[in-house]
């Protein structure tokens, strides 16, 4: 099954499309925006861009469009952190992060919509950056350019990994074999190597308009009509969680989550934030944790629209209610509640970065109430 089409980022589109007609388009670029905005996508569309033997590239009739639309171009390799892999010796863990590799594209061959969530929390290991460096040693199987897309590339330097996986990519990118081109994504890019950041074009993208998330619902089948509206509301522009919300994916779990943080939110003192972050493991589940962090920025968007008298903006109805009772009887300030939300968004970026969950919530919590008392008005 082919990828699904690609939505939003347009202007993105044109402009790297105008550069590559040009051939002006850099040996190393990083897309980087949003977390859940489809940069992999993007990052593989580009890879079709590259590869499209047409003048009016991508045409997405030619064989290598085609095939890298079902990942099976051999001149384009995906690469994305895997977790490590059980009671495997260093000797093997190369073989083995390849095979696990081989696994995860299958997978996305045949589910195409589908949203993985690791456990065990990913990296990029030293290992897998040698393959990278192996694959690009080599000549292209089929065309004339060779196309690695490293996605969430900020995890070549995380606990699990070590720098020097990072370091060993900064080889490839101060001196990349000819005809290669190497794309990478972050939702993190201050976590990269500085080195790094030098040798690559920075190209940031946005949210996905809400109208483009339905119309990708609705086409993957997986929502329609009203309910497809309903989502891509609630996604506030991430692809990923649109696709979330509409399989399931725990939504339901995420929301009730969202909702215990939004009522610690609005208590008075420390005991509610602290009992809060005591419930959550200190390690792991980072998917879990962000998907969590997302459902209260939506508690909290809601709250903003009520607080705002738009109540018919507010994406979950049975909140109404809790939302309506607390403007009233707290007077929370709109400003207030626009900064907590950029407050949750940092929390996510540190849960990215593997800090403890425990820690990022309770202070979170913390700042938030003050965000959140009629005190903050003043």
């Amino acid at each position: 099954m082919p990828l699904p089409e690609i939505h939003g980022h347009d202007e993105v589109r044109a402009l790297l499309t105008r550069s590559a007609r040009a051939n002006a388009l850099p040996q190393s670029i990083l897309i980087h925006g949003p977390a859940g905005v489809g940069k992999e996508r993007l990052a593989l569309w580009i890879a079709s861009l590259l590869v499209c033997q047409d003048e009016n590239a991508p045409c997405g009739r030619c064989s290598p469009c085609l095939k890298s639309g079902k990942l099976e171009y051999p001149d384009v390799h995906w690469f994305f952190p895997l977790p490590r892999p059980e009671s495997t010796s260093p000797e093997k863990l190369r073989d083995r992060l390849e095979e696990m590799r081989a696994v995860e594209l299958q997978l996305y061959r045949e589910k195409p919509y589908r949203v993985q969530e690791w456990e065990k929390a990913p990296a990029h290991f030293l290992q897998a950056i040698r393959t990278i460096q192996n694959l690009a040693s080599m000549r292209p199987s089929v065309g004339s350019r060779k196309v690695f897309v490293v996605g969430d590339a900020e995890l070549m330097v995380p606990q699990e990994a070590t720098q020097e996986a990072a370091n060993a990519f900064l080889k490839l990118l101060e001196e990349p074999p000819t005809e290669t081109t190497f794309i990478l994504t972050t939702s993190q890019p201050g976590a990269l190597l500085p080195t790094i950041m030098s040798r690559v074009l920075s190209v940031r993208v946005g949210i996905v308009p809400e109208e483009d998330v339905r119309r990708l619902l609705e086409g993957s089948g997986m929502a329609r009509g009203d309910d497809a509206a309903k989502i891509a509301r609630r996604a506030n522009g991430s692809v990923r969680r649109a696709l979330m919300l509409a399989g399931g994916g725990g939504a339901d779990t995420e929301r009730e989550a969202g909702k215990a943080m939004l009522l610690a939110a609005l208590s008075d003192g420390p005991v509610p934030r602290l009992a809060l972050a005591n419930e959550r493991k200190p390690t792991g589940a980072r998917a879990e944790f962000t998907g969590e962090l997302d459902a209260f920025a939506e508690w909290l968007r809601d709250l903003l629209a009520v607080a705002s008298g738009a109540t018919e903006r507010v994406s979950g109805t049975d909140g109404v209610p809790i939302l309506k009772r607390a403007v009233e009887q707290r007077h929370i300030p709109a400003d207030g509640i626009m900064t907590a939300i950029e407050r949750v968004s940092s929390a996510r970026d540190l849960a990215y970065r593997n800090v403890n969950p425990q820690l990022i919530l309770a202070e979170l919590i913390r700042h938030v109430q003050r965000d959140l008392s009629p005190a903050a008005a003043s």
